[in-house]
């Protein structure tokens, strides 16, 4: 399980939790982590183990089980469906290499079915083994298609770890401790969700549509910018504003900028639609996926971009070693075929509905700012008081441990946000829950003291 971000190593609640890891074996293990591996923001101290994982739970090496809310975005169709492990067996006993230069059967209609399912002739694919290296490549193709550099992206935004993607994310995380300058050229604008509005508009909407209209102002004055690069919805989560990405669409057309969705946390169906940006019926020029698109078992990540892009023939734009690898190309494939069969947007999109219904009953009470979401993915934002909206990290902290210990485990984004992220094939008795450990431990700490978790 990966620990919350911003979730200091001494904090009270932190220091309560590992305090009950009375179990040696636990204990050792985490040591042995410890020692091994460097140690990094978000993922170290490790919070716990992990022995199994299977559906919607996972388990450490107590015997403790958890519903997993967070998964790392991966667990669309739950870990170790068994059709994906029957599928990857296999294709084991078949191929399982394929070097450069030479092509597969399982990569080339992974590839078709693919740019068959994206809407708006996004028929050219690339895969690379990771959603940061396939935000590398979209940003290099856009380059080629359009003969300039810059782009243009949004703080607090994540695109990957890497140079590239580090430098049009937005997230201080992943910019923070770097020696030296990023990539050139990467500007940023305020992101589409503000309620401390710099400019003084009045409420998020407002503020969002006028954000987009910065966006048409900087792209104007730069001139030469290659692409916008940008999450259709924020995995925090964040859901764009009515009219928001069309406004966007329709700068980027006036001048000449080429719009990119990393639809790598959201795309397949989390959010109810196969891509999140169709909810918004605007059509990007290019899109990445990643993350789930393995099954929870492999890492494959893809770029799929309009057929009039392909255009860098003479360069290595990807060029990875496992890039037509068959064996994780199957985990994709059926990962797809399973979305397909078991109507897994549409699920998520029904259960999505109910369960924002409910967890919008959580307003009543003072510490909950807001509950927004789309699909399987929600967000219950905690703060200090409502009318100020001053984010309250320590109380989300607490928040997330009380249901820790009543066995559901998620993501804290953006220091105060419970993000709740379940896979499309959860049980609906686990959904409810899984939600009733929410509110019980939203209103429990919202009567409590700090030392009283």
């Amino acid at each position: 399980m990966q620990h919350t971000e911003g979730d200091a190593n001494t904090s009270p609640a932190r220091v309560r939790w590992a305090e009950g890891l009375d179990d040696p074996a636990t204990a050792r293990l985490l040591e042995r982590d410890s020692r091994a591996f460097l140690h990094q923001s978000l993922s170290t101290p490790c919070l716990s183990t992990i022995a199994k994982a299977e559906g919607i739970w996972i388990e450490d090496t107590a015997g403790r089980r958890f519903m997993d809310f967070h998964g790392n975005s991966v667990h669309h169709i739950g870990y170790g469906h068994p059709r994906l492990v029957a599928a990857l067996k296999a294709q084991l006993d078949g191929l399982t290499f394929s070097p450069r230069r030479f092509t597969n059967e399982v990569s080339v209609e992974l590839a078709e079915q693919l740019g068959g399912l994206a809407p708006g002739g996004l028929s050219k694919v690339l895969f690379t083994t990771g959603g940061s290296d396939a935000n590398e490549v979209a940003l290099k193709l856009a380059r080629a298609a359009t003969g300039r550099f810059k782009t243009l992206s949004f703080w607090d935004a994540f695109h990957g770890a890497g140079f590239g993607a580090s430098s049009v994310g937005g997230e201080a995380t992943f910019r923070s401790g770097i020696a030296g300058p990023l990539l050139p050229g990467a500007e940023h604008v305020a992101p589409f969700h503000c309620y401390h509005c710099p400019y003084g508009h009045p409420g998020p909407d407002s503020c969002a549509l006028a954000c987009a209209k910065m966006l048409d102002y900087v792209l104007g004055r730069e001139g030469d910018i290659a692409a916008v690069i940008a999450e259709p919805m924020r995995a925090t989560p964040v859901v764009p504003p009515p009219g928001f990405w069309a406004e966007v669409r329709a700068a980027c057309d006036r001048h000449g900028t080429l719009l990119i969705f990393d639809e790598i946390p959201t795309g397949l169906g989390k959010t109810g639609r196969m891509f999140a940006f169709q909810h918004d019926e605007v059509q990007p020029d290019i899109i990445t996926l990643g993350k789930a698109l393995g099954g929870g078992i492999l890492p494959v990540a893809a770029v799929l971009a309009r057929a009039e892009l392909d255009v860098a023939g003479d360069f290595a734009i990807g060029h990875y070693t496992h890039e037509k690898n068959p064996v994780t190309a199957r985990a994709a494939l059926t990962t797809l075929d399973i979305i397909r069969d078991e109507g897994l947007a549409e699920r998520a999109d029904r259960l999505g509905r109910a369960a924002m219904e409910r967890l919008r009953g959580l307003l009543s009470i003072p510490h909950v700012g807001d509950v927004r979401g789309r699909g399987l993915m929600f967000g219950v934002e905690i703060v200090a008081d409502r009318d100020s909206r001053t984010p309250d990290p320590d109380r989300a902290e607490r928040v997330f441990y009380r249901c820790l210990d009543q066995g559901l485990s998620f993501k804290i984004s953006a220091g105060n946000v419970l993000t709740l992220s379940p896979p499309l094939t959860i049980p609906e008795p686990d959904l409810d829950r899984a939600l009733a450990i929410v509110e019980a431990a939203v209103r429990a700490e919202s009567r409590a003291g700090p030392g009283d978790l």
